[in-house]
């Protein structure tokens, strides 16, 4: 089995860790405190709530995801019954028409076997990533944001998070927002608990400066 930050003391010893090397980390732990984290765990959910949040806003997103969920009432959203759902029912909750490519491939793969979801957990990062890429729609971004909070993976660097560029060009005090060689480099130290340092970026952004 792979480390998950499902376990607390993990999480704990992954914000010691970042907390110890990296000053600027240091001010935002002690700034927050101890952080509390609890992945999410169902992996075909967390992939359609991925995929359906791509370049939305939160509160845009959220709705959308809602409709979706509303229409497999009283049961729970599943890859066969995804696959089953009429398309002009899908796009009714506000799902654009490539979304919907995006979806009913996801499905699809997993119903015909070519993805299996069910053992994901089981594999390495890197494995995880290849597999996903295939997927329409399923690209770095929400396969990182798959490894973080669907597997609680602890060492994750999602270098195309716009809300981590932000975070970092303010905590690190950057004269913009950082490429992914910056990214990699700052982020040296982080290893191997990047996952817990995001956390804190995220925190950051979303709360403001301190």
């Amino acid at each position: 089995m792979y480390p998950t930050l499902a376990d607390p003391e993990l999480l704990r010893d992954g914000i010691e860790h970042v907390r110890r090397s990296d000053p600027a980390l240091k001010r935002l732990v002690d700034a927050q405190g101890v952080l509390t984290f609890k992945p999410q765990g169902r992996a075909f959910q967390s992939l359609v709530e991925s995929i359906l949040s791509q370049q939305l806003n939160g509160k845009v997103a959220d709705l959308i995801i809602s409709r979706v969920n509303s229409l497999f009432l009283p049961g729970r959203l599943s890859p066969e019954k995804l696959y089953r759902m009429p398309p002009a029912r899908l796009r009714k909750t506000g799902v654009s028409p490539q979304k919907l490519g995006y979806l009913k491939d996801l499905s699809a793969r997993i119903v015909g076997g070519r993805l299996d979801l069910r053992h994901l957990s089981e594999k390495s990062d890197e494995l995880i990533l290849r597999e996903l890429d295939e997927v329409k729609g399923v690209g770095p971004w929400t396969a990182h944001m798959f490894l973080m909070f669907s597997l609680g993976r602890p060492d994750v660097l999602p270098v195309d998070d716009y809300g981590i560029k932000k975070a970092m060009s303010e905590v690190y005090r950057l004269p913009s927002l950082p490429n992914r060689g910056t990214i990699e480099s700052i982020a040296r130290p982080w290893h191997p608990f990047s996952t817990v340092a995001c956390l804190y970026l995220w925190r950051h952004k979303d709360e403001g400066p301190s």
